[in-house]
């Protein structure tokens, strides 16, 4: 390791070694985790502004102060911890306190990646699907996506399954390693409570059309080049996929779909992943969905070549993980080149 490393560029050694042990662990409830600290922040934080911002007009303003105090305070405390344990790391001699900050370093490079976490929760929903556990898979669904999944049929929960693997794959996957490519903690951490903000205040109904505003255009913004990298992986795992496993998969209309239909969702972001994917695997993803009992018409994304929905989610979680595993690759080349030349 160079002593050019530093808070905005981690060693790509901590990054592998982060994916390994998200592979690992995933998301264990018993340890302290990054994002539910975010969360209970952006609660409290949120309780306190709503008392002295109360008309619509106030309430954005209070949605622009929860979102610059959340991420601010986010950014400063993981450029101060990151700090702190890339000198033990990198400079001090005690081998006990350089192995005691390697391994913080690394545990909370893997809180701001969740590729086991995705492909499990996902799993379990093809997985009860396949056993003709519709209830069941009902409520594993309900689990990862923000739809009523009570009336689903069995098309339906795996066409939700597959829509949810493709947009997290960019914002839970993509986008964190991208801003730890570029930015190391501090920057993938402020990615995550962006996220996290977006997650639990970005709606567009009576309460948080104004409270929320703030969030959710700052995840607009923060996901617009990673969606777009992770068409790139989703063309390119594709292909790997077709030449090496001879699966029936589509590359070229991945790409295809992706500019036909990645524009029709209403978010700038969620469509283009969703595009691409539904071309890569032949399905035909979006139509009418129930949010709270309100039936929402969503767009159409892709062209229905293949019939078979479980083959194609299984074919989903295949790409998520080529595409993750490209991703972590060249994050790391990103980090190696950044220490050497940097």
């Amino acid at each position: 390791m160079t002593s050019n490393y530093s808070a905005f560029g981690i060693p790509p050694a901590i990054l592998i070694l982060a994916f390994l042990l998200d592979m690992t662990i995933g998301d264990p409830r018993r340890l302290p985790h990054p994002v539910r600290i975010i969360g209970k922040a952006i609660t409290k934080t949120e309780i306190f502004l709503r008392k002295y911002f109360k008309s619509p007009s106030q309430e954005k303003m209070g949605g622009i102060l929860l979102t610059a105090i959340i991420t601010c305070s986010v950014f400063v405390s993981a450029l101060l911890l990151s700090s702190l344990l890339l000198i033990f790391l990198l400079r001090l001699s005690t081998l006990f306190l350089s192995l005691l900050a390697g391994v913080l370093l690394v545990y909370l490079s893997s809180t701001t990646i969740a590729i086991r976490e995705l492909i499990n929760s996902a799993g379990l929903v093809i997985t009860e699907v396949k056993n003709k556990n519709i209830e069941t898979a009902r409520n594993n669904l309900s689990m990862i996506v923000g739809r009523d999944t009570r009336n689903l049929s069995e098309e339906g929960i795996l066409k939700a399954t597959i829509e949810t693997l493709s947009e997290n794959l960019s914002d839970g996957i993509i986008a964190p390693l991208f801003y730890l490519a570029i930015g190391g903690l501090p920057l993938a951490m402020a990615y995550k409570a962006i996220n996290t903000l977006d997650s639990m205040v970005g709606y567009k109904n009576d309460r948080y059309k104004n409270f929320g505003w703030a969030a959710a255009r700052l995840d607009d913004i923060a996901n617009y080049i990673p969606a777009r990298i992770t068409v790139i992986l989703i063309v390119l795992s594709s292909l790997l996929i077709r030449l090496f496993t001879r699966s029936p998969i589509h590359p070229f209309a991945s790409i295809e779909i992706m500019f036909r239909d990645g524009g029709k969702h209403t978010s700038p972001n969620a469509g283009i992943p969703e595009a691409a994917m539904a071309g890569a695997i032949g399905v035909r993803l979006g139509g009418p969905s129930a949010y709270g009992g309100i039936i929402v018409q969503k767009p159409y994304i892709g062209t229905e070549t293949e019939v078979d929905y479980l083959a194609a989610s299984e074919k989903t979680i295949k790409v998520v993980m080529f595409s993750s595993v490209a991703g972590i690759v060249i994050s790391a080349v990103v980090l190696y080149a950044r220490g050497i030349y940097g």
